[in-house]
């Protein structure tokens, strides 16, 4: 790909990304509404209703990841994806351990019609993160099976981390471009 070709597409790719944020980050905060909505918005379901989700939490050995069944809200649409990013990234007690460090925090979250999920998450993600290959690959894919094994309309996953493109989170793992569900480090 030529320079001038890959720097217009780098620039699409940053004001597609832009929009998508704004709208995501700009969504009025929901309030009791004495109407119905003029048009259908994906919003929670009823308080206690709940999907069974695979969650993704390190093993015991600290190699690989383990799937875990839970309980998560039910939601529509791109609201269900947050609300399993959201319990993926919670602490946890014990027996299990999450790949996530301490302090994370879901900024925003799109999905676009192509099945690309952006997740914005807090810089904790990556300052507090331990580093190191293969931690980097397990903290990664949390989050992309996480999504990608839950919602079949998730095809890719790509972290931003306050709002922006970064090209690792430890220096390990290229971020630079939507991931695929990658099962191989699920024991």
């Amino acid at each position: 790909m030529t320079l001038p070709r890959a720097a217009a597409l780098a620039g699409v790719t940053a004001v597609v990304l832009a929009i998508g944020a704004a709208i995501v980050l700009t969504r009025p905060a929901p309030r009791p509404a004495a109407k119905a909505p003029a048009a259908p918005v994906a919003t929670a379901a009823p308080a206690g209703r709940k999907i069974k989700a695979r969650l993704f939490y390190l093993s015991d050995d600290g190699m690989h990841l383990t799937s875990v069944e839970r309980d998560v809200p039910f939601a529509e649409g791109a609201d269900q994806a947050r609300e399993l990013v959201a319990a993926q990234i919670a602490p946890v007690a014990e027996p299990l351990l999450s790949a996530i460090p301490t302090g994370t925090s879901l900024r925003a979250l799109f999905i676009t019609e192509r099945g690309d999920a952006y997740v914005d998450l807090s810089h904790d993600i990556s300052t507090s993160h331990p580093g190191g290959t293969l931690e980097e690959l397990l903290t990664v894919y949390t989050i992309v099976d996480a999504l990608t094994a839950n919602l079949p309309a998730v095809q890719s996953v790509q972290i931003l981390i306050d709002g922006k493109e970064v090209p690792t989170l430890a220096g390990h793992v290229d971020l630079r471009q939507p991931l695929g569900k990658d099962l191989s480090l699920v024991q």
